[in-house]
């Protein structure tokens, strides 16, 4: 029995010794590509089981991860909010001068009018809430919100402007709406250079007017539109008019579809809500609806989340940078009463340097990777990834991440970054974490992931 341990234990150790061989002979021919010639790369592996480092290359240097940031947020969120933590967002009315007026006390949940799931598509939600009402929600003259304790800033410190306006780009409030985003429809002339005209919004926008300087590019070109929320002046409107849309659609397109990200979802909740119940839309400045604390509000109706795994199961799998900034910012909230994003990342860089991580390794600025100001090492990520594997929520949050090269791995994507992080078990039974991130590469981001994917391979 001796012998036949012994055996064992020699031949796990020279696969582990082949393995990193491997490794460093797959990771040196990638380095050695052109396309990595002014970049800088890090990759860290370690044997899931034990914990053994099988190969590491630069994992103390921060890069920016992109959408591999996800997995921090994710495995924070399930350690300080509880994989069954549920976001309650509470609607009542008072009566102020003007009249009835309906509160609502935002939770900063992201998923209210959410499409993902059929219990928090805007029609149900908002039918709870007027038959909660009752007969008073025909008498309600404006709607208020109780921002108490949440950052009135929805976009983070470092998000680039090209971003913010489309839907990737939404930010996290006290109350988001329908994941603060719509569906801009465009119509292109036949020919290219021909202008491009805004056919209407999905849902109609009432707190912003979107105005087109896009252009027909070639047919079949896809989409190279991108949206500018209000704060450039354009002297063909002659003032700060609203959000504009740039770039490229193929020409002939009749009713091309893009997204971008609400300039206020408060507002776009206080008028949906006056359109179904046959009020009219009352327009408001934002102080009129961006309030403190109401006095003598009776909350009649408390609307409930889906549970946080079944949240994060989506912030993975489509990678939803609202969800990200969400959680961050319940993070703060919960532990502090400081929905803040600095708040969050705070607490989350105290957790994981309580757990024996440098808290150095996680310069973060949001909870969605989509700052390119982001530093993190995939040291970090892997010792995460570890500690997550011993987790009771384990399930869920492996069965968020995404499949890639049929492997199970989050990835991450900004201008000039590209990143994997995730776990994988060979054909022989051995199982593996590994963090792999590029900066500042050159050429497509397809061409590097098929020669990322093959160093990859050799974990397979």
């Amino acid at each position: 029995m001796f012998f036949y341990m012994s055996l064992l234990m020699i031949s796990s150790t020279v696969f582990g010794q082949n393995t990193t061989t491997h490794v460093q002979d797959a990771f040196r021919q990638f380095e050695s590509d052109d396309q990595v010639k002014h970049a800088l790369v890090s990759l860290y592996v370690i044997d899931a089981k034990t914990g053994k480092v099988v190969f590491d290359r630069n994992s103390q240097i921060g890069l920016a991860p992109a959408s591999t940031q996800k997995i921090i947020t994710s495995v924070t969120a399930f350690e300080l909010l509880g994989k069954d933590y549920r976001y309650k967002t509470n609607f009542g009315v008072t009566v102020v001068p003007e009249g009835q007026v309906l509160y609502v006390k935002g939770s900063g949940d992201p998923t209210l009018g959410s499409w993902r799931w059929e219990n928090t598509k805007e029609e149900q939600v908002t039918n709870r809430i007027k038959k909660a009402i009752g007969v008073n929600a025909s008498t309600i003259r404006n709607v208020r919100f109780d921002t108490t304790g949440w950052s009135d800033t929805g976009t983070p410190d470092g998000w680039i402007w090209q971003d913010i306006g489309n839907y990737y780009g939404a930010g996290a409030g006290s109350l988001n709406w329908r994941e603060n985003q719509y569906d801009l429809i465009l119509k292109a002339g036949p020919n290219t250079g021909d202008p491009v005209e805004v056919v209407k919004t999905e849902p109609r926008l009432y707190a912003d007017t979107v105005f087109s300087m896009a252009t027909a590019g070639p047919k079949g070109s896809g989409d190279n539109a991108y949206i500018y929320k209000p704060g450039e002046r354009y002297a063909k409107y002659g003032t700060i008019a609203g959000s504009v849309v740039k770039g490229t659609i193929p020409a002939g397109e009749s009713a091309f579809r893009i997204s971008g990200s609400m300039l206020n979802p408060f507002s776009e909740f206080k008028s949906l809500f006056f359109r179904t119940t046959k009020n009219g839309y009352e327009a408001a400045g934002l102080e009129d609806f961006i309030a403190k604390p109401g006095t003598g509000v009776v909350y009649l109706h408390e609307e409930v989340s889906p549970p946080l795994d079944s949240i994060i199961y989506w912030f993975n799998k489509k990678s939803i940078n609202l969800y990200g900034e969400a959680l961050i910012k319940t993070i703060g909230f919960e532990k502090n009463k400081k929905g803040y994003t600095r708040e969050g990342i705070k607490i989350l860089r105290s957790f994981w340097k309580e757990k024996g991580l440098d808290d150095e390794e996680l310069n973060m600025v949001d909870g969605s990777g989509l700052s390119p100001l982001n530093r993190v090492t995939t040291h970090a990520q892997v010792t995460i990834l570890h500690y997550a594997k011993a987790r009771s929520w384990y399930p869920s949050f492996y069965a968020a991440l995404p499949e890639y090269n049929a492997m199970k791995m989050k990835s991450g994507t900004i201008s000039g970054a590209k990143g994997f992080c995730g776990y994988h078990k060979a054909k022989d039974g051995n199982e593996y974490i590994f963090s792999f991130l590029v900066n500042n590469y050159s050429g497509t981001a397809s061409s590097l992931v098929n020669k990322m994917y093959k160093v990859l391979d050799v974990l397979k």
